[in-house]
This record gives C-alpha cells, sequence and structure tokens, in this order.
C-alpha cells in the first residue's frame, strides 16, 4: 500500500529487512520510546525535527511511531529531501500486538 506516495510497510516485512540491516527511525517523544521500542531503532523525536532529521543518512529508510500518523509526517518530510522513506504500518503498536520483541530504556546518548 501507498499512502501520499509512501510506501507503507507491515510489521511482518519491517521484520525480516531488520535481520537485513534495515535503517528505523522512532519518532516518538522520549517517554514513548523507553517505554517500549522496536529492538534497533533510532530515536530522533519528531518534536526536534528538522534538525534532529539532519542525522539521518541518505537512502532507505523506515519511520516508526505509536500507530502511523506522525511517521507518515516524518516520511513524507523525508521523501521531500530525497530520502527512500517508508512508513511502518500500525507503527509500534502494531508490532507490539504480533508479538515482535521490544526494547524498553532510553537509547544511547539519550537523558532518561
Amino acid at each position: 500500500m501507498i499512502v501520499n506516495d509512501i510506501p507503507q510497510v507491515p510489521v511482518d516485512e519491517l521484520a525480516r529487512r531488520l535481520e537485513s540491516g534495515a535503517y528505523l527511525v522512532d519518532v516518538r517523544e522520549l517517554a514513548e520510546f523507553v517505554a517500549g521500542h522496536v529492538p534497533g531503532a533510532i530515536h530522533l523525536p519528531l518534536s526536534e525535527w528538522p534538525e534532529a532529521a539532519a542525522a539521518i543518512p541518505a537512502g532507505q529508510v523506515h519511520v516508526i511511531c505509536a500507530k502511523g500518523g506522525r511517521s507518515q509526517k516524518a516520511a513524507e518530510y523525508l521523501a521531500a529531501r530525497g530520502h527512500d522513506a517508508m512508513n511502518i504500518d500500525g507503527g509500534t503498536m502494531r508490532w507490539v500486538d504480533s508479538g515482535f520483541p521490544v526494547e524498553t530504556g532510553a537509547a544511547l546518548g539519550t537523558d532518561a
């Protein structure tokens, strides 16, 4: 599925892509991220964009939030700047509901 020119990636496909080294950005706020996130996700809260987005390397990027709304906006922003951006359909809630593993706690280099 594609929404506003942004591919929507199902969580089972994300799991396969992560095994192959896919780059995943979680745009939720720190408290949400600390409560539980997809293992390996890079935390760049949408509230800190566009500055935070500058840290995203060129190329393919998968974007996730709680349900998919904020990450859709972030993916659209990235796509408009040349990234091959994709939104995770259903977000972290669908990831959790599908039984995939979740990490808790802050990412390295963040205060929590």
